[in-house]
């Protein structure tokens, strides 16, 4: 029950990444969208599956809550104020995508108001990764950092990469979406944004290296993840390719397969530790009756429902968007 559970949280927040993930960037790339048609086709490229993709979140975070309490506990002592403006970021998007359909006068505002939430619920997502993958102070199972103990200069640059890695995501999205001047305009940023994220991962690395941090022992230890990697050069290869072709479908395809491969990286980086390096799966882990009595109720029916959910509505709502249309 354990591996069931840590297999329904991994996928989870992998299907967030990925789905939210495209949606924050498009959000982020409509602050700088330039003209009112164009953020209309960009909104309405997410507007029939945006809130369903942030759903994923509450199902990775029921599933910590209940299958991993102690992990839980601590990553909410952690990161109560990171968490609190990420969700503040949420709420506030999910308004601002309403709002805006409701006024001309104000619309500015709300506009505003879209993308700075996509900005910061991207950013402060990569902050909390960026201080789990740095390690967080704990004594004896028990958070002793303090309020501002997450944030560091490499939380804080591996938030900027999140929110470049989800805007190359999101013009992704729009160039497999949308025709015209939005499609081209995605096509423009695709190659800076890619640069951008190289440069980022680079700066991480080298980081990684000079800091020592315990993460670059899993690498030497297990040589075995250069298999993930090397997949996500070869999917940024066909990107570029893609991109040079005008081929709408393969950009989005290949920096999803980048977000696995890294997502991967990340987690057998980590593996066995829920917090690394830390607290292990196994102590992280509820009671053995709790996963079960789980089971029954999210791991029967919610996770594989959602599942289905998620593949009709992207299935529904396949194809190009009619730009003129109201979402």
């Amino acid at each position: 029950m354990v591996m069931f559970w840590v297999a329904v949280l991994a996928i989870s927040m992998l299907l967030y990444v990925l789905l939210d993930g495209f949606d924050l960037g498009v959000g982020m790339l409509s602050g700088v969208a330039g003209s009112e048609p164009r953020r209309h086709s960009m909104m309405s490229a997410v507007a029939p599956i945006w809130d369903g993709n942030e759903t994923w979140l509450v199902v990775a975070a029921v599933s910590l809550f209940g299958a991993f309490p102690a992990v839980y506990a601590i990553l909410m002592s952690a990161f109560y104020l990171p968490v609190l403006l990420m969700l503040a970021g949420l709420i506030l998007r999910g308004v601002a995508f309403e709002f805006r359909y409701k006024t001309q006068r104000m619309r500015w505002l709300w506009d505003v108001c879209f993308s700075g939430g996509s900005l910061v619920a991207a950013f402060m997502q990569g902050v909390m990764v960026g201080a789990l993958v740095e390690g967080l102070p704990l004594i004896d199972g028990r958070y002793v950092g303090g309020e501002f103990g997450w944030l560091s200069p490499f939380a804080a640059l591996c938030g900027v990469g999140l929110c470049v890695g989800y805007a190359l995501l999101g013009a992704c999205w729009l160039v497999k979406k949308c025709e015209g001047d939005v499609r081209e305009a995605a096509y423009r940023l695709i190659p800076h944004l890619s640069v951008g994220l190289l440069a980022f991962l680079i700066v991480v690395f080298a980081y990684a290296v000079l800091e020592n941090l315990p993460v670059m022992h899993r690498w030497i230890e297990r040589p075995y993840l250069l298999v993930l990697p090397a997949t996500g050069a070869l999917a940024a290869i066909a990107m570029a390719v893609g991109v040079i072709q005008r081929q709408d479908q393969i950009p989005f395809t290949m920096v999803v397969l980048i977000f696995v491969a890294s997502f991967g990286t990340l987690a057998i980086s980590f593996w066995p530790y829920m917090i690394p390096f830390s607290i292990t799966v196994e102590q992280g882990a509820a009671p053995e009756s709790s996963l079960a009595f789980m089971f029954w109720g999210e791991g029967l029916f919610v996770f594989p429902l959602m599942l289905i959910y998620t593949t009709i509505s992207l299935s529904v709502f396949k194809g190009k968007i009619d730009a003129n249309s109201h979402h």
